[in-house]
C-alpha cells in the first residue's frame, strides 16, 4: 500500500487537525483510557512494540515514557499529524521511531515481528473490509504469543451511548465505517482473522459514545 491511498484524517477533516489532541481530551475522557490502555499493554524492557495509527503519537510516547527501554514505533499515512507526534516525542525526550505510511506487510517484513501490536481510534474511521485487512496484518505481525491491545468506539449498548455516537463521531467520520464498531463488529473480526484469547476487557462511557478495550493474542507456535 501507498502513501497515495485515502484515508480519513483526525476528527474527520484535515482543518481540524490542529485541534485534534484538545478535542479528543475534552469529550473522550482520554486521560482515563489511555492510562487503563497503558496498564494493560504494560510495556517491558526490549519489547517491540507498534502503534498502528499512531495519529500525533501520544499513545506511543506514553508507553516509551513508561518503559524507555521499549523499542516503540508509531505508523500512520498522515504526513501533518506525525509532525506532530514527532514535536511531542521530542519535547518529552521520548525515542519513537515513526513511519509516514499505511500499515502493509512490506513493512512489517522490515520492521517486525513485534511483541505487542496497539492501535486507538483508529478502527471506526475506516471500512469495514480494511478492519478485517489490518487485523489481518497485525495478526500476521507479532510473534508468536504476541498480544494485540485496541481502544476504539466499540458496541454502542444503550439508547443514549447510540444517540451520543451518532450525534458526534457519526457527524464526523460518516456512518458507513462507523457502525459496524457501533455494531459490536471488532471482537468477531479478530477472531475471524485468527486472533485468541478475545476479550472486551472494559468500556468506558464518554460524551461521544462508548470507547471499549480490547485485547487478544496470537497463538504460540
Amino acid at each position: 500500500m501507498t502513501k497515495k491511498r485515502d484515508f480519513t484524517p483526525a476528527l474527520g477533516f484535515s482543518r481540524l487537525t490542529p485541534v485534534y489532541d484538545l478535542v479528543i481530551g475534552l469529550l473522550t475522557r482520554e486521560r482515563r483510557w489511555r492510562r487503563l490502555l497503558v496498564e494493560r499493554i504494560d510495556p517491558l524492557p526490549g519489547e517491540k512494540i507498534l502503534d498502528v495509527g499512531c495519529g500525533t503519537g501520544s499513545l506511543a510516547i506514553l508507553l516509551k515514557t513508561r518503559q524507555p527501554a521499549a523499542h516503540v514505533a508509531g505508523i500512520d499515512p498522515d504526513e501533518t499529524v506525525l509532525a506532530i507526534a514527532r514535536r511531542k516525542a521530542a519535547a518529552r525526550s521520548a525515542e519513537v521511531f515513526f513511519i509516514e505510511g499505511f500499515l502493509a506487510a512490506d513493512i512489517l517484513g522490515m520492521t517486525g515481528p513485534f511483541d505487542k501490536i496497539v492501535s486507538s481510534l483508529v478502527f471506526h474511521q475506516v471500512p469495514l473490509e480494511e478492519k478485517a485487512r489490518i487485523l489481518s496484518l497485525m495478526h500476521d505481525g507479532l510473534v508468536p504469543g504476541g498480544t494485540l491491545h485496541v481502544a476504539d468506539y466499540g458496541l454502542q449498548r444503550s439508547t443514549l451511548s447510540r444517540l451520543l455516537f451518532r450525534a458526534t463521531v457519526q457527524q464526523l467520520d460518516g456512518v458507513a465505517d462507523t457502525q459496524p464498531n457501533a455494531d459490536g463488529v471488532l471482537p468477531e473480526l479478530m477472531k475471524t482473522v485468527g486472533f485468541a484469547d478475545v476479550a472486551e476487557d472494559l468500556s468506558i462511557a464518554t460524551v461521544t459514545g462508548s470507547i471499549s478495550l480490547y485485547s487478544a493474542r496470537r497463538k504460540p507456535a
